[in-house]
Order: C-alpha cells, then sequence, then structure tokens
C-alpha cells in the first residue's frame, strides 16, 4: 500500500518537473532602464513573443543593469544563465572581434546606409558569425549615431579635443579611437551620470536618445553633432538554449526579436529631431557642424591598427564596405 502511494507521487513529481521548466520565463537583460532603446526592444519582445506563443513562451526582462554591466551580460548569455540580451556592440569586440567593423568610425553617413550593410547579406553574415564566440545573433536593434558632450569648452574641431578626459565604453576599439582623436579616454561601465557629476572626467560620447533619457544635461553643457560612430544594438541568445528549442519555437523566437528590433530602430529615428529640440531646450550649447573632416583625418590611421589586422575582423569591415558601394 505504502510503496504504490509512493510510486504514484514520484511519478506525479516525474511530470510535473517537465512542466515547470517549461512554465520557467525565458530571462533576457539589458543595461538600460525602462523607456531606453534596449529596453524598448526587449520589452516589445516579451510582449510579441508572448501573444504569437499563446503565453508558453513567456519572458522576463531585467533591466537597469540588474544583471550587470554588459560585459557581465554577455558572460552570463554565454556561461546559459541568462537565455538573451539587447548589448551595445562596443562590449563585443572582447569577445567576437569581427563586430568592431559596425561601429568603425565615420563608416556610415545615413541610417540608409546602416540598413543597407546591417539588414541586407553584410548583416546577416555578422549575425551568424557570433556563433563561434558563444551567441546566437538573432538581429540589430540601434543604439544611433553616437555624438560628445563635455563640460569644459565647445568641440568644433579635432584639435579641440587635446587633453579631454572622454568616458568611453569598455571596448577597445572606443579607447584606441579617442586615443587618436587626443582625448583621454576613460573606459567605464554604464550608467555614467554620477561620473560625470564627480567631474573625474569632462565628457563623454552617445547618441542623442540616451544624453536625453539620462538627462546628461544636467551634467553635461556643450554638445558637439560629431556623429563619428554608429552605435549598433545586437540582439541575442545562449546558442545551446536556441539550438534546443523545436524548430517552430526557434523560428518565433528569432521572428519576434527581428520585429521587436525593427520596431525600436524607427522608433529611435523618428524622435532623433525632437531630442536635439529637447536638449536645447535644456540649455545645452549645441555645435551642430564640427569640422567632421578634422575627426576624420586623425581617426583614419585606426585602419592598420591590430585592432582590424585579424583576418575575420578585416574581412568583415571589407564586406560593409563592398556593401556600401553604389
Amino acid at each position: 500500500m505504502h510503496k504504490t502511494i509512493f510510486s504514484a507521487i514520484l511519478v506525479l513529481i516525474l511530470l510535473a518537473a517537465p512542466l515547470a521548466a517549461l512554465a520557467a520565463p525565458l530571462r533576457l537583460a539589458v543595461v538600460t532602464k525602462p523607456g531606453s532603446a534596449q529596453n524598448f526592444c526587449a520589452e516589445y519582445f516579451a510582449r510579441l513573443l508572448d501573444r504569437e506563443s499563446h503565453g508558453s513562451l513567456a519572458t522576463k526582462v531585467f533591466h537597469s543593469g540588474a544583471m550587470g554591466d554588459e560585459t557581465q551580460i554577455l558572460t552570463k548569455v554565454r556561461s546559459g544563465e541568462l537565455e538573451l540580451c539587447v548589448v551595445t556592440t562596443g562590449p563585443f569586440d572582447s569577445l567576437a572581434p569581427q563586430a568592431r567593423a559596425v561601429e568603425y568610425p565615420f563608416l556610415f553617413e545615413s541610417f540608409k546606409q546602416v540598413d543597407r550593410v546591417l539588414q541586407g547579406p553584410a548583416g546577416r553574415k555578422l549575425l551568424a558569425s557570433l556563433d563561434g564566440a558563444g551567441f546566437q545573433g538573432l538581429a540589430f536593434a540601434e543604439n544611433g549615431f553616437r555624438n560628445l558632450t563635455n563640460n569644459l569648452r565647445p568641440i568644433k574641431r579635432a584639435a579641440d579635443l587635446k587633453g579631454l578626459r572622454i568616458r568611453v565604453m569598455e571596448s577597445e576599439l572606443q579607447t584606441a579611437l579617442w586615443r587618436d582623436l587626443g582625448a583621454v579616454p576613460l573606459p567605464h561601465p554604464w550608467p555614467i551620470n554620477n561620473l560625470l557629476a564627480s567631474g573625474k572626467v569632462d565628457g563623454q560620447e552617445n547618441p542623442l536618445g540616451v544624453i536625453w533619457k539620462y538627462r546628461l544635461d544636467k551634467v553635461q553643457k556643450y554638445l558637439s553633432l560629431t556623429r563619428h560612430v554608429y552605435s549598433a544594438h545586437i540582439c541575442a541568445a545562449n546558442p545551446a538554449w536556441f539550438q534546443a528549442l523545436p524548430p517552430a519555437d526557434r523560428k518565433l523566437v528569432a521572428e519576434c526579436m527581428t520585429q521587436a528590433a525593427a520596431l525600436q530602430r524607427a522608433d529611435n529615428r523618428r524622435q532623433v529631431a525632437a531630442y536635439l529640440a529637447k536638449l536645447k531646450k535644456a540649455g545645452m550649447q549645441v555645435v551642430e557642424k564640427p569640422d567632421r573632416a578634422s575627426f576624420q583625418k586623425l581617426a583614419a590611421p585606426i585602419a592598420s591598427s591590430p585592432l582590424f589586422a585579424a583576418p575575420q575582423v578585416a574581412a568583415t569591415l571589407q564586406t560593409f564596405k563592398q556593401a556600401l558601394r553604389p
């Protein structure tokens, strides 16, 4: 009698275990706060996947650095502690160096050029290559074109950067770029409001949406529309988890992330002019037409630096440049 009851309980436990595992929500991490570009993409993906899977693929979004900075998030995705992430391209470059081709200085002049490359075969090839670094690349969302802010003086030309202490992402490329431009780059994880307020750095560089949503106008006086780098977000998954999904679920996850990223890009671009107007109204002094040629001249040697010497990196950049040709 007791043995029969025990066996029945054991069967129920074994049956319940897979159901519990299925019910566990997917874990998706971003470093930014609600309302920011990364969260917009992550939250829309979560809603879309929940709807299209009829609730069988729920997603929990960890925002505001709850899972650490972006480098830590990437480490957790690779280890399987997280299933998904939306992370700025910069922190990828130490794990998947070919990703730094996206942020090659002054590569893109317009969003139309960005889409020709990243939404075409060249971009898909880069996403596929991330598997070798422990990631399943799914889509490109965006931060946008990065611009410079600081507290010391208006930056009208590259010579004005001399000695300026600039917070940069934890990225070899960004560090090398600002050193070549004559500034003093100081890598630091996000967020940076307290760092800027402390006076330990003079400035930083980010897209207009980030500058406005994090109210960097309150701790920075000058803004220069340098548009020196286009900053993408890479939407990625743990490959072991992704490949273990049933084929229909794999397709659904990929399609939902692609759609979420597309919507986020459109929303970001629609608001660029409004972000600039808000920053002006808030009192930032804006250099709208800095001498970008002077920046490009100093940044040019980075093409022959070790950062782009590795065959996979050089090949990716060449593929991008070919896609940009008329």
